[in-house]
């Protein structure tokens, strides 16, 4: 067996690169995944990197399902913006335009 195997990976504790809530987006350097609660700036802070989540969205977007997603640090939404943005994963349901959510599968990059 080997001996250097450490953790599944589900979830990561890593030091909050910022006050983070619960349910939020979280991305620091290659790492991206959900807030498992909330941590202040510095603290040791536990990040989901897979499953599927319900994320804010732009509400003027219609996302189909298996369209790839991307995180905007700024606005804390996801859309289907390339540029500037972090790759976070694909919709696993279809979002309306008008509609402020949509369930994105992280891809654990």
């Amino acid at each position: 067996m080997a001996r250097n195997w450490v953790q599944p990976g589900n979830t990561i504790t890593i030091p909050a690169a910022a006050t983070v809530a619960g349910g939020e987006v979280v991305v620091t350097g290659g790492i991206v995944g959900v807030a498992a609660g909330d941590a202040a700036s510095g603290a040791p802070l536990d990040v989901h990197t897979d499953g599927v989540w319900t994320l804010p969205k732009v509400s003027a977007l219609a996302i189909a399902v298996g369209d790839v997603l991307y995180y905007d640090s700024a606005s804390k939404l996801v859309s289907k913006t390339s540029a500037g943005n972090t790759k976070i994963g694909v919709a696993v349901t279809a979002a309306a335009n008008p509609s402020g959510t949509v369930r994105v599968r992280l891809s654990g990059f």
